[in-house]
């Protein structure tokens, strides 16, 4: 894979995998011992319907997107749900 720079990726549109629109990249977690990344958060955009979704949400309704489900980064990040 290539590698990016994460600021590159703030504010890219994440997409899964079957073409549904998420949101907008918010911020990426991470394991601060290890350094290993955790997950995406996205800002769903507002059309979004809920049930369309299997992902967590945190307390500011963004969605906790594994980062092991990211398929690919190019004009959208692509995620499996």
């Amino acid at each position: 894979m290539v590698d990016i720079l994460a600021e590159n990726l703030s504010g890219k549109a994440v997409m899964s995998a079957d073409g549904t629109e998420l949101g907008d990249l918010y911020n990426i977690t991470m394991n601060l011992e290890s350094g290993e990344l955790n997950h995406l958060l996205v800002s769903p955009h507002e059309q979004l319907r809920s049930e369309r979704v299997d992902f967590d949400v945190d307390e500011m309704g963004r969605l906790r997107v594994p980062v092991a489900n990211v398929q690919a980064v190019k004009d959208y990040i692509v995620v499996a749900r």
